[in-house]
């Protein structure tokens, strides 16, 4: 009889409020175990400590390192802190599923792509929507040529603010490098997903405007165009001065169209409502989902890839790579911004 692979030790490196969330999916998450916690706050540690007893629980993640023998490191710090601990997570030896942005500047993701490489280690970034069954059922569906070669693209975010983040590190944008950043980078990233045929994005316009006039570089309303080589192109809008939770997409193509909507109180809802409507030129149909979609459920999705990954399966999540042209799209967005112009790759 094989024998059954051990299970993949996870060490987590933050624990706030959506840290939280990757705990408990950790804990659950058959073939892992939730074997440490680093957290900085004590308030934050202390509820770490009494929702899993089970795990060792640390202040400063590199006493984590030094004492505890990990085979994979989940990370959701602030952005400014990614760079840091996912480096020494790698040097360590430890697979790396890291939250997005992936870092704030391409040179730190140069580097730990070719960290990750060196030492023949995952790194995979968290761009949760490629595991879902309603945004991931697109790009299926895209693939298979539901609407023939993609040429136009909306993806469309009305929403509350933001959370402070603990310390209040999303609105200091010295920590948080620029909203775009933030949630953004999940729509570029779905983006050039669904136009992966087309080829990589060529050039980027962007506009942004903000709420309050004491805090400019905070820019509540943000839409940005990204053109792709088959003449095709996307269309990404947010606003974080609505209510709720509310993201559309909607694909055309030489053949067909898609719409994809969701909408919830709260991002992190457990009760989301969904549809999937195809078009194929003639008739209107509903896609049935098999499961329920929304970051909460994608995440379980995203840990249990990453498990079954080092366990010699194969990873379903975004790369390295993959996170790299991500912060490059967002960063190339915000210099359209700043400028005013198209900025080309």
């Amino acid at each position: 009889m094989k024998a059954t692979p051990a299970a993949v030790r996870y060490g987590l490196i933050g624990c706030g409020a959506w840290g939280s969330h990757h705990a408990r999916v950790i804990a659950a998450t058959a073939g892992a175990q939730l074997a440490a916690i680093a957290e900085r706050s004590d308030e934050n540690r202390a509820a770490a400590q009494q929702q899993h007893p089970a795990a060792a629980c640390y202040s400063d993640y590199r006493e984590m390192f030094q004492r505890e023998q990990l085979d994979a490191v989940d990370i959701v710090l602030p952005t400014h802190l990614h760079f840091d601990a996912a480096k020494a997570a790698l040097e360590a030896g430890c697979h790396v599923l890291l939250e997005k942005p992936m870092c704030p500047q391409l040179a730190q993701c140069d580097e730990l792509i070719a960290l990750a490489q060196a030492k023949g280690l995952h790194l995979a970034i968290g761009h949760e929507f490629r595991l879902s069954s309603l945004w991931g059922r697109v790009k299926q569906m895209v693939e298979e040529g539901a609407i023939g070669e993609p040429r136009y693209c909306l993806i469309e975010l009305w929403r509350n603010p933001y959370r402070q983040g603990t310390g209040g590190w999303r609105y200091d944008i010295k920590r948080v490098g620029n909203w775009i950043l933030e949630e953004p980078i999940h729509f570029f990233d779905l983006a050039r997903w669904y136009f992966a045929r087309a080829g990589e994005p060529v050039a980027v316009f962007a506009r942004a405007s903000h709420k309050r006039d004491e805090h400019p570089e905070l820019q509540d309303n943000f839409s940005a165009m990204i053109n792709f080589p088959n003449g095709g192109y996307a269309v990404i809008s947010q606003t974080l001065a609505g209510y709720e939770h509310h993201q559309v997409v909607k694909l055309t193509g030489t053949r067909g169209a898609l719409w994809a909507s969701w909408s919830g109180a709260l991002d992190r809802t457990f009760h989301p409502t969904y549809a999937l409507k195809h078009f194929d030129g003639e008739k209107l149909q509903e896609i049935a989902l098999t499961k329920t979609t929304g970051e909460v459920y994608e995440l379980e999705e995203e840990v249990a890839s990453m498990t079954a990954a080092i366990r010699g399966g194969a990873l379903r999540c975004a790369t390295g790579a993959d996170g790299r042209w991500s912060v490059a799209l967002c960063l190339k967005a915000q210099e359209s911004v700043d400028t005013g112009k198209v900025v080309n790759f």
